[in-house]
């Protein structure tokens, strides 16, 4: 049987799928590229906030035309939307034929075995259930950059965040079952892991009775064949001295960090949920600043949380003038129900909302293209990604200021011949926007 599968969503739901699609392979299933060549579309979703619900609605809409057309065999929707309104869609969608829960990935092949005998099916196991296989993750992300999924779920609850509901607390995956994966990953030719999870800086904390991340770093960068660590969602007020020593003795972890914040504004913190005050990221990013000069910080903020004045909002600009992270980006407040930050008034208009994004935004491009500008005859080395043109001797790489899909890349002039995942050193002669130019001055 042909399989069309989407995957929609975070990298952390990437891993998922990737898990899925492995057992799929495993168990000899056929995976096609076009959805009308399927028997069976998969369809993993998100339903974080609002635009990622809608998009995953409308594909599960547009695969379902396949289903009343006749070519298709079977619907099956996976992921949190699956999890978070499971009784919506088997009402509103008859097309749909199965639903996974986010701890069910594991049940794939149960599930389509379950509706060949025409009924509609469903499997959600308890959120507390930490989901794996023993077929190997089939690859879709690169075969030299990939994630490397470290935890499940969240214990933080945030007050405008729907995850723990739909991921369950967090569980962090053992160690030993880490270091085997990354040992894979390794025999694939990844040459980057990138680790992940809704937080990743509380790894092992209720494994082991500590936060572990550090041990865990230590381990990775002993893995043969892997050249690049790169760490993201760091909540700020988990980042212990012992991480930074860690970043700080062991080569192969990139100064890079992903520090999510959401905002600046005590009040504002303190009606999010969040476990940090103004002084406390301001001290936070100094100790990390002073005790990794190179170091690259990417943040994310909410804009518009409900009752945000405009002078708090002033407050949230302050600070990024003042920090000058390197990387960041801002979502405009999501309602989303069942949170308790959707019953707090007044809720603030789309079109405030969106302007303070856009301000905010404006004022990062500036800070960025600034910076970008001083790099100029900086050396660094630099994983090639892919060439351009056949024709041109162009190619596209990453440093490890930038993660794959959300930072900026550096493109390279060269006369020889490079592969994706190979490694140089690159000198910037230019800039474009977030985007560097160079050229290779070693190999």
């Amino acid at each position: 049987m042909n399989i069309f599968f989407i995957s929609l969503g975070c990298d952390k739901n990437l891993v998922d799928s990737e898990n899925m699609l492995g057992i799929l392979h495993d168990n000899g299933y056929q995976l096609t590229n076009e959805a009308n060549e399927a028997d069976i579309i998969i369809i993993n979703t998100c339903c974080f906030i609002h635009d990622a619900k809608q998009e995953s609605i409308n594909t599960i809409l547009e695969m379902a035309q396949y289903k009343k057309s006749g070519s298709l065999t079977a619907l099956i929707v996976t992921g949190c939307l699956a999890e978070r309104y499971k009784d919506e869609i088997l009402h509103e969608i008859p097309e749909v034929d199965a639903l996974l829960g986010t701890s069910s990935f594991h049940g794939i092949l149960k599930i389509i075995d379950e509706i060949k005998d025409g009924e509609r099916h469903t499997i959600f196991e308890d959120l507390d259930i930490l989901p794996k296989s023993d077929s190997k993750r089939l690859l879709t992300s690169g075969t030299f950059s990939t994630y490397l999924k470290i935890a499940e779920g969240c214990d933080k609850h945030c007050t405008y965040c729907i995850i723990p509901k739909v991921r369950g607390n967090y569980r962090s995956v053992p160690m030993e079952e880490l270091l085997a994966e990354a040992g894979y990953l390794a025999s694939q030719g990844v040459k980057e892991l990138i680790l992940i999870a809704q937080e990743t800086t509380l790894y092992g904390k209720e494994l082991y009775g500590e936060k572990s991340l550090p041990k865990l770093l230590k381990e990775l960068c002993k893995v043969e064949g892997i050249e690049w660590i790169r760490i993201l969602y760091c909540y700020p007020e988990e980042i212990t001295d012992e991480l930074i020593d860690v970043m700080k003795q062991e080569p192969k972890i990139c100064h890079y960090l992903d520090i999510p914040i959401q905002h600046a504004s005590d009040r504002i913190l303190k009606l999010m949920g969040r476990r940090t005050s103004r002084e406390d990221l301001i001290t936070i990013i100094t100790k990390l600043r002073k005790s990794l000069p190179d170091i690259v910080l990417r943040t994310t903020l909410i804009t518009g949380f409900p009752t945000e004045t405009d002078a708090e909002h002033e407050e949230l600009v302050q600070f990024v003038k003042d920090m000058k992270f390197e990387r960041l980006g801002v979502f405009t407040y999501s309602k989303e129900e069942n949170t308790p930050a959707a019953a707090m008034k007044p809720q603030i208009t789309s079109k405030v909302k969106k302007q303070r994004q856009k301000e905010i935004m404006k004022l990062q491009q500036e800070l960025a293209f600034s910076r970008t500008t001083g790099l100029k005859d900086s050396c660094y080395q630099v994983m090639i990604e892919g060439r351009i043109t056949q024709e041109e001797q162009i190619y596209i790489g990453r440093t490890y200021m930038d993660a794959p899909s959300v930072d900026g890349y550096i493109f390279l002039t060269s006369d020889q011949e490079l592969i994706s995942g190979d490694f140089v050193t690159a000198k910037v002669t230019g800039t474009k926007g977030y985007d560097l130019i160079g050229e290779i001055v070693k190999n």
